[in-house]
């Protein structure tokens, strides 16, 4: 909340009505609460973004791109070294840590990855698998021993391994996907137009204010680019892949 509040107070000077944030404790929630709550936009990560679009109508705007310079990320699948798996055929029977069901990276692109090798019943395949709930707890999983096993996004995975030199001496990357929008800002189906394009100016203009430089440096964001439906092609491809309808999808984990 600390980290959003100067973007709140801006686009409430810059539309001219006020902007509240809000923060779900889970992923897979921001559909249920999109419409339970009547919200006008919300942050989308890239597989809760293409549920959104095709469940909601949501209409996707603008999208930050990052200090490294990406406004993309991708997906890891990760090994501890001494688990002896260097393929999928090692990983029968072990013990896999995804993220949540509602993720590209710690879900979506693990089950494609194993179904393009041959695996159709994953449940059967391995040996147990569980939701850790972050990128950076699934992670930890693997590291700590907790799973042989996990799936994360890059960016958080250069992140803990920035902090835990043990990353390094103890895990192996294994796999990595095709490229995935970033969490972007998407706005609900019919909000008004001009509404709609007021908001979107003042997100991609925010570097041209020092009171926008100043809420950029808080969030910890070069900027903004503009972002469209065909943004998030590649989610739709990998869930094709993984045998997943986004249409009738059940995102909530259990």
């Amino acid at each position: 909340m600390e980290r959003f509040r100067p973007l709140s107070k801006h686009l409430s000077e810059q539309l001219g009505r006020t902007v509240r944030f809000t923060v779900l404790t889970r992923y897979g929630n921001v559909i249920d609460n999109f419409q339970k709550d009547h919200l006008d936009g919300a942050f989308f990560g890239s597989f809760t973004g293409a549920l959104a679009i095709q469940k909601l109508g949501m209409v996707p705007i603008a999208r930050p791109i990052n200090l490294n310079g990406r406004s993309t990320y991708a997906g890891l699948i990760f090994v501890r070294k001494d688990s002896g798996i260097a393929g999928v055929a090692a990983m029968r029977g072990k013990r896999f840590a995804f993220v949540e069901k509602a993720t590209s990276a710690g879900y979506l692109f693990p089950l494609a990855y194993l179904h393009a090798q041959g695996v159709k019943d994953v449940d059967a395949f391995l040996g147990e698998s569980y939701f850790a709930g972050s990128h950076d707890a699934s992670i930890y999983s693997v590291l700590q021993g907790k799973a042989s096993i996990g799936a994360a996004k890059d960016s958080v995975y250069d992140w803990v391994q920035n902090k835990e030199p043990r990353v390094d001496k103890e895990l192996v990357i294994l796999a990595r996907s095709e490229e995935f929008t970033s969490n972007g800002l998407g706005v609900r189906k019919g909000l008004d137009a001009s509404l709609k394009a007021k908001l979107k100016s003042a997100l991609l203009h925010l570097q041209d204010s020092p009171q926008g430089l100043k809420v950029l440096e808080t969030l910890r964001f070069k900027r903004f680019i503009e972002t469209k439906v065909e943004d998030y092609q590649s989610v739709f491809d990998v869930a094709g892949k993984a045998g997943i309808d986004i249409g009738t999808y059940e995102f909530r984990n259990d």
